[in-house]
């Protein structure tokens, strides 16, 4: 099968040129002005921009959380990721307290395998770090599945101690493996958790009170320090706090090897969205009535680390800019508002946390990065598919258009206008963050592996297309992170 995209802008991370692009099979096998030949499929990507398939390095499909699971299944997942323009993504394969890795890899393996309509690769979630799972680390690398991530948050499910995380991050230091971070001071967030029920502040804006900003830098500070005694990369996961870029930012100044991501909802949803709740905890002005359906409405928007004050977002868009964040995730993890978000009426610590996006990333960053002029199109070619290539042991495949890369292809309408909804989406889950909301920019036609999977909004790919991805450990990969 050889396809031929002529006309085109290709993008990269490293620049951008008019060239057209070869496809045998499911590789590129030239990037060049004047192509030409036979061809089974030419597509015409005049006036539009031909990048690499995004990768979401951060999603939870299937994920049970209590007494219920996220919305979107491995196929309706990627599905929905394929028409976002994300033709990878990267699953949390969750450990079980007291169980080993392996059972818990094997359980998403069992989810996934035969489902996924584009490509997909694992890390796995550590919740339990002993002898004998520290041990299975080395068997995971050496297999495909190279990260591992492990939580200052969430005591009594997922949390480790310090002691703990040095360990875990030790033996990554001898296998190649890339320790990830959820950096939240969890004891703490409890304890203000359980003060503010106790008087009766349990609408979801107080999940924000609960979970204060500098918690946030105080754990990004004190993994970094960890690693930094480890001798080891540390990538922190969906960074939401002023405090939390400044940690990474002045370690990186340092010359220590800390890398991090943050997420669409950071970027463009504030606090407000809560109910108008403020990190310092007032209980003033207007606003939806304590207890209503309305101030309840706020669930919807209920993640952890929570939405922020606009004042972190500009400090989120200065890290990207400046290289202190690397990647844009989404932290895919939806629940339906109506019978799962709403367990939680009345106690905002019972409320699922997470929100979806895995469909919405690559145009919200397009238009909001790119159309305001806050990055480049190569930046956000970067942020949104190289950085996460080079992170996580896949570039050589994915990330970019060049020749005997995957041939994981987007031709991509930059003037292109829609409006986000949930009538209109087509991920599993009965709300959208960003319910009308019009943006710039939409992917024309997707391409996995060589395959059509989207074309002009209709679906033309199937589930088991996508394949396991098995990832080079850390010391294999090329340049994590870094923009030349």
């Amino acid at each position: 099968m050889r396809t031929l995209i002529v006309k085109g802008t290709v993008v990269n991370a490293d620049g951008s040129r008019q060239a057209d692009v070869l496809v045998e099979d499911e590789r590129i096998v030239a990037v060049e002005p004047g192509l030409s030949g036979p061809a089974d499929l030419v597509l015409d990507a005049s006036g539009k921009l031909v990048i690499p398939g995004a990768i979401d390095a951060h999603t939870h499909m299937e994920m049970p959380v209590g007494d219920v699971v996220s919305k979107d299944t491995f196929e309706s997942g990627t599905r929905a990721a394929a028409f976002g323009a994300t033709t990878t993504i990267i699953d949390f394969a969750t450990q079980s307290r007291g169980r080993s890795l392996r059972e818990g890899l094997d359980a998403w393996h069992a989810k996934a395998d035969g489902h996924c309509c584009v490509d997909y690769g694992f890390h796995i979630a550590m919740c339990d770090v002993n002898d004998g799972t520290l041990a299975e680390m080395d068997g995971l690398v050496a297999e495909g599945v190279s990260s591992f991530k492990l939580f200052t948050a969430y005591p009594g499910r997922m949390y480790s101690d310090d002691g703990e995380i040095l360990r875990a991050m030790l033996r990554a230091a001898d296998d190649g493996g890339l320790i990830l971070m959820h950096a939240e001071n969890g004891l703490a967030v409890d304890v203000l958790a359980e003060r503010l029920a106790s008087r009766g502040d349990t609408d979801p804006r107080f999940h924000a009170v609960a979970h204060p900003s500098g918690l946030e830098g105080e754990a990004t500070n004190r993994v970094i320090a960890l690693a930094g005694i480890a001798g080891v990369p540390v990538y922190i996961v969906h960074v939401s706090a002023a405090e939390a870029v400044e940690e990474i930012g002045a370690a990186r100044a340092r010359g220590s090897e800390v890398y991090a991501e943050t997420c669409p909802q950071y970027l463009f949803l504030s606090v407000d969205a809560l109910g108008g709740a403020s990190e310092a905890g007032s209980r003033s002005g207007s606003g939806p009535r304590p207890g209503s359906d309305a101030s309840f409405e706020g669930a919807k928007f209920v993640c952890s680390p929570p939405l922020r004050t606009p004042e972190h977002q500009e400090a989120l868009w200065r890290g990207l800019q400046v290289g202190e964040l690397q990647v844009v995730a989404t932290d895919h993890c939806p629940f339906d508002f109506h019978g799962q978000k709403d367990l939680g009426r009345g106690d905002f610590r019972k409320i699922p946390n997470g929100l979806p996006g895995v469909e919405e990333r690559v145009d919200l960053l397009h238009d909001g990065g790119v159309v305001a002029e806050r990055i480049s199109r190569e930046r956000w070619v970067e942020l949104i598919s190289a950085g996460p290539a080079r992170m996580f042991g896949l570039w050589g495949q994915k990330g970019a258009v060049a020749p005997g890369f995957d041939a994981d292809l987007v031709i991509y309408d930059p003037d292109s206008r829609h409006t986000l909804s949930a009538l209109t989406h087509r991920m599993n889950v009965d709300y959208s963050c960003y319910e009308g909301r019009e943006v710039r920019g939409a992917a024309s036609v997707v391409m996995s592996r060589g395959e059509v999977v989207v074309e002009d909004g209709e679906w033309k790919g199937r589930p088991g297309h996508g394949r396991f991805l098995r990832r080079r450990p850390r010391a294999a990969t090329a340049g994590p992170g870094e923009r030349s």
